[in-house]
């Protein structure tokens, strides 16, 4: 079996991500909450009603540029391991997916660890593949006549006129002008 580790133990069941794990999802969830934005401003609100009472002093530039850079360096980093985490997860359900239809390429599990260069030539069999489902597509429109209906461009000369528009009668006979008149 594939996933010893989780079988027979349920959905998720299985070794738990480490302590710095929890903490990141966990940081990377509050730090995107409304209410870490809203915190965030007070204090920057905070700091600005602030600077006359400090004279706008150095001092008073150096802890909103320290405390800004302190956090963002922190979860620029904390984010990141969540990210991290996240993209395996996906990869390895689409992954299963992959190996668990029928017909699908299993040559086409585990893409994200080639090469830029092989990735590339993989690239290109698909677009060729595309190319030609497309040319197929096409013969077989031709020959069920089936052909993909679209309005004729016409001349504004030849163009219908618009729904309620007035055909040959005067402004004052449409249903529009004489309620208009009427107010």
């Amino acid at each position: 079996m594939l996933y010893a580790a989780t079988a027979g133990k349920g959905a998720g069941a299985g070794k738990r991500a480490g302590v710095f794990g929890r903490f990141a999802a966990w940081a990377a969830r509050r730090g995107g909450h409304p209410l870490a934005f809203a915190l965030a401003l007070s204090s920057i609100v905070a700091w600005a009603f602030l600077g006359p009472l400090f004279g706008f002093s150095d001092t008073w530039q150096l802890v909103i540029n320290t405390s800004t850079t302190i956090i963002t360096f922190l979860m620029v980093f904390l984010i990141q391991n969540a990210q991290n985490r996240e993209s395996e997860a996906l990869q390895i359900k689409l992954d299963d997916l992959i190996r668990a239809t029928r017909g699908a390429k299993n040559s086409l599990l585990d893409l994200e660890e080639l090469s830029e260069k092989d990735l590339d030539a993989i690239r290109a069999e698909y677009e060729q593949l595309a190319q030609r489902a497309r040319r197929r597509a096409r013969r077989q429109r031709r020959r069920t006549g089936d052909t993909p209906r679209r309005a004729p461009r016409r001349s504004s000369a030849s163009r219908r006129p618009r729904v309620g528009r007035s055909r040959g009668r005067s402004s004052s006979a449409s249903p529009r002008g004489s309620s208009r008149r009427a107010r």
